[in-house]
């Protein structure tokens, strides 16, 4: 097999990776990786709030007229190997977090005006479909639209009911697609397993995770959501705990036992391991104490050097422990999480630290990327990179409900 044919096969394991616009080639990016593995002093909140405002001018700045970011067609030969479908469907995830970054961020009346403009393109158009038999990246809207729509029916600026109507009626969509698309064994993957099936057959440990919060959440809200689905979730993430702490990447009924260089290992499950402790500890699950998130975040700083080395690394897995460059900035949004989970005292510490590991990533023109691919790659990064400065900035904005309210 030649260098091409490997290179293709390695994109196809990619969660989210497609062509980046010509502005930012990957020699222009990759020219920031040297200086990823250096020390950072943490970073005041004063030092935070001037990277995110960049981070927001940018996305702004690149917003369609229609309200979307990006486009759902291919423009690069690199990603031919993909359904045309897989297009749509990054495009549509990459605008939730959009405006789940944007629902956080201070607000100004141009910014109001981009939020309701992009929440108003992602709840009317078609949802995504399952592109072929083994490609399945439609799951990524579902995950992502899902806790769009969550957060957005929790915040005080959409409680009309005009825009609670089609919030809770695109949320159901996805929830139905969600029902449909959960694997035997509970989990949420991407792409299709060893068996071609209309219900996909393998799943992976932080797609599940992300979502497992605003399913809970979304009970709470009245919204039927099948417990029996949320609970079947919830087993699979913790089924995936090994007992070295490391979460596995996907459900193997055997763990690999060696786990020497493999990406079960701890150094290959940082980020894995900060989203399902806080999906877990949101499901209710007593056994993620304060002591074990503050452990996943020591390991998480430890060894941050092998995030640092998979950034912007072309090929998928090609780091060590099997590290992806697209593994960076959801690990650090869901560390932001797992630290809003501990005492309100101890939290700003960790935040300071967390910032500066963001910062260090923001380029030149105030976007932040991790893997080089559509530009969903920026628009997911961008907004978890907003998303990871204001949990540690403004908490109260992730206000979540709290107690069972009325069905409307």
């Amino acid at each position: 097999m030649n260098f091409a044919s490997l290179l293709v096969c390695a994109l196809a394991q990619a969660p989210a990776a497609a062509p980046a616009p010509a502005a930012q080639a990957p020699a222009q990016a990759g020219q920031h990786a040297p200086a990823m593995a250096r020390p950072q002093a943490p970073l005041s909140a004063d030092e935070a709030r001037t990277v995110e405002k960049r981070a927001v001018a940018w996305m702004l700045a690149k917003q369609n007229p229609d309200g979307s970011w990006g486009s759902d067609k291919p423009v690069s030969l690199w990603e031919q190997n993909y359904s045309k479908a897989s297009f749509y469907a990054w495009q549509m995830a990459g605008d939730a977090l959009c405006c789940q970054a944007l629902m956080v961020a201070d607000e100004t009346p141009e910014r109001r005006a981009a939020l309701e403009n992009a929440l108003e393109w992602v709840v009317s158009k078609p949802i995504p479909k399952r592109g072929s038999d083994w490609d399945i990246d439609s799951t990524w809207p579902a995950l992502m639209g899902f806790n769009c729509m969550l957060q957005a029916a929790c915040d005080p600026r959409f409680q009309s009911a005009e825009w609670q109507t089609k919030l809770k009626a695109r949320a159901l969509e996805w929830n139905e697609y969600l029902a449909k698309s959960q694997d035997p064994l509970g989990g949420w993957g991407y792409y299709e397993g060893p068996v071609i099936s209309r219900r996909p057959t393998w799943s992976t440990s932080f797609a599940t995770a992300s979502v497992v919060p605003a399913l809970v959440d979304a009970a709470k809200l009245g919204w039927p959501v099948d417990p029996k689905m949320t609970a079947r979730a919830v087993a699979y993430l913790q089924h995936c705990r090994l007992p070295t702490g490391a979460i596995q990447y996907s459900l193997d009924p055997i763990a690999d036992p060696s786990l020497g260089e493999s990406i079960n290992n701890v150094k290959g499950s940082l980020g894995r391991i900060q989203a399902a402790n806080w999906a877990l500890r949101e499901a209710g699950d007593k056994s993620v104490t304060d002591e074990r998130l503050r452990w996943g975040l020591e390991q998480f700083f430890q060894e941050h050097k092998f995030l640092d080395a998979a950034y912007l690394r072309p090929i998928p897995h090609e780091a060590y422990y099997r590290n992806a460059g697209y593994f960076y900035f959801f690990g650090h949004y869901h560390a932001a999480r797992v630290i809003s989970c501990l005492p309100e005292a101890e939290q700003e510490a960790w935040h300071a630290k967390l910032r500066a590991e963001i910062a260090k990533a923001q380029q030149e023109d105030g976007s932040l990327v991790d893997f080089i691919g559509s530009f969903y790659s920026w628009t997911y990064a961008t907004s978890f990179a907003v998303m990871t400065l204001e949990l540690g900035l403004h908490p109260e904005r992730f206000a979540r409900p709290s107690a069972a309210l009325p069905k409307k």
